[in-house]
């Protein structure tokens, strides 16, 4: 991964460090809070790159957090899920792992403590009637319920604890400015009822704490120092700060705004990637189109790409797009220092040296990874028959093609020179065999005269190869930005995201391939054998990321 440069939330903790005072010997406590309802995706490696990277940076300590106060879709499946991807990150959180509902106890006292003290109420409006009364630009909101006596509220929020009102029924709110322009400002709802299972307290609660609440309250009970979260949480900071000015929580954490990741051609919303799963869209939370983590390792994306990503896109304030072209430029640049190359010809055609003796096989020793020397060497056979990809020939070549036709010479990778007499065709007219002579005196791919070979094939031992399956993916959506406008972000979903090629013929050395190892296909791009479905009788590998790499032009 390259080195963590600063940034703005650097400056601003330096800032804090330096003051004193309150910060007097701090050590740096941050935390990730994913809420467990879905999947992580790539949005969230950039929030989990800042939070663990930034306490790692200032030698601190990050706590992980699950904010579970809204139990609706939070599942332990989720919770498991997302402890994965961190880990695979390289991250880890000690012993500090906590829930949102840990606290849930010491939150209902903390709003009891805000009732006896005038600054909140019990509020009877329905949610349409809280929207009629929410007021405008200039225009204050009212609530009838303001001025409810503090031992009325105290008694009815205790009842709506025992579960005696129907959901909806009775908020609690906090009394703070009904006329501010900042609308989290006039008097926010702090409690709601809902007669919901929670995924670890059952049914022992029925009244749950809103975020904006919650959030501060937990960060305050934790001892973190600095609260570091997305940016539209920044017309939310005031009462952020207000909860832990009028509660006597144990610590008064600060929170820093930055600017979500935006990729195109994605979605990052765990509402719509959910709907994509529920609806069958794709296959899973782990399809290898999916922005989670889950589906971008199974599409053979590593831990260092995504770091690597993450850090040189850098820590904004503004919000802003990256390409996906980008992300896909961190995996190349990866994999090619670290992936073996093998040859595979994903749509094969049967090539046969006609001069080569039958029955004779050869070995070539062929290097595992040119940029890695000491990755050492393979040995791959050769024999009278071959496979090579049928766009390797033409019988009637179009201008400046320099592969096989009748005619021409090329040089079989690590092997000989072989020069195109021919074809055989069905009889449909489709070439099903290309043949070709072989010179001798050219083993190891170059001719012993000098003469100049234009192009250089990959190819496959017919003996030795092995059957595959290989799933080529493209984005997701044809949209660049599926999530602008009216439209459905559905009507944008790329109906050619996966191209499925059966038949391929592999080196013999993929029979044995196992995830999470990848490989450079000669020619074809970056692949990974497929976590979920491959198997040694019936291997399938994924294309993680195409050759071409236009940021390096």
């Amino acid at each position: 991964m390259e080195e963590k440069t600063g940034n703005f939330i650097h400056d601003f903790i330096d800032e804090d460090l330096a003051a004193g005072g309150a910060y007097e010997g701090m050590r740096v406590h941050t935390r990730f809070p994913p809420e467990p309802n879905g999947y992580l995706h790539i949005g969230h490696a950039k929030a989990i790159n800042i939070d663990f990277g930034t306490a790692e940076k200032y030698g601190g300590i990050c706590n992980l957090r699950m904010d579970d106060t809204n139990p609706a879709k939070e599942d332990v499946e989720f919770v498991d899920a997302i402890k994965e991807d961190i880990h695979w990150l390289g991250y880890d959180w000690g012993d500090r792992f906590f829930f949102g509902s840990d606290y849930f106890e010491q939150t209902y006292q903390y709003a009891e403590e805000l009732i006896n003290k005038g600054l909140a109420y019990v509020c009877a409006l329905s949610p349409e009637q809280f929207r009629a009364h929410r007021g405008g630009v200039g225009l204050p909101a009212t609530s009838p319920f303001r001025d409810r006596p503090a031992q009325e509220s105290l008694d009815l929020f205790r009842r709506m604890r025992a579960g005696e009102f129907t959901e909806g029924q009775y908020t609690l709110r906090a009394k703070i400015d009904l006329a501010s322009g900042n609308f989290n400002m006039r008097d926010p709802v702090l409690y709601r009822i809902r007669y919901i299972e929670h995924h670890r307290q059952g049914a022992k609660w029925c009244i749950f704490p809103m975020y904006d609440f919650a959030h501060p309250i937990q960060d305050a009970i934790e001892g973190i120092t600095h609260s570091l979260c997305s940016l539209e949480y920044e017309d939310h900071r005031p009462l952020y700060n207000w909860v832990v000015e009028n509660v006597s929580v144990p610590s008064a954490p600060r929170q820093i705004e930055f600017a979500r990741l935006g990729i195109n051609y994605t979605v990052m919303s765990k509402r719509k990637l959910r709907r994509l799963v529920e609806e069958s869209y794709v296959s899973g939370w782990d399809d290898p189109r999916m922005p989670t983590l889950c589906g971008l390792r199974r599409r053979g994306y590593t831990p260092r790409s995504i770091l690597n990503f993450c850090e040189r896109i850098g820590v904004a304030k503004m919000p802003g797009t990256v390409e996906f072209s980008f992300l896909e430029h961190c995996l190349r640049d990866d994999l090619n220092e670290t992936a073996t190359r093998v040859m595979a010809v994903l749509e094969p055609v049967r090539l046969t040296i006609t001069n080569y003796p039958e029955g004779q096989t050869e070995r070539f020793q062929v290097e595992n990874n040119p940029n890695r020397p000491n990755d050492g060497e393979r040995e791959v056979s050769f024999s009278r028959n071959l496979y090579i990809e049928a766009e390797d020939f033409m019988e009637v070549p179009v201008p400046k093609y320099f592969r096989l036709f009748p005619g021409n010479e090329v040089r079989l990778k690590g092997a000989y020179v072989a020069k195109c007499t021919g074809c055989v065709k069905d009889e449909s007219g489709k070439v099903i065999e290309v043949l070709a002579e072989y010179d001798p005196d050219s083993a190891g791919g170059d001719p012993k005269d000098g003469r100049k070979i234009k192009s250089t094939l990959h190819w496959v031992d017919a003996a030795t190869a092995v059957g595959a399956e290989v799933r080529i993916y493209d984005n997701l959506f044809s949209d660049p930005d599926p999530d602008a406008g009216e439209k459905d972000f559905i009507d944008c979903l790329n109906r050619d995201s996966l191209r499925v090629l059966r038949g391929c013929k592999l080196e013999s050395c993929l029979s044995s391939a196992e995830f999470p190892q990848s490989f450079q296909f000669m020619r074809k791009g970056y692949f990974c054998a497929d976590s979920r479905d491959s198997a040694p009788d019936r291997p399938v590998f994924n294309r993680s990321v195409a050759l071409k790499d236009r940021f390096n032009k």
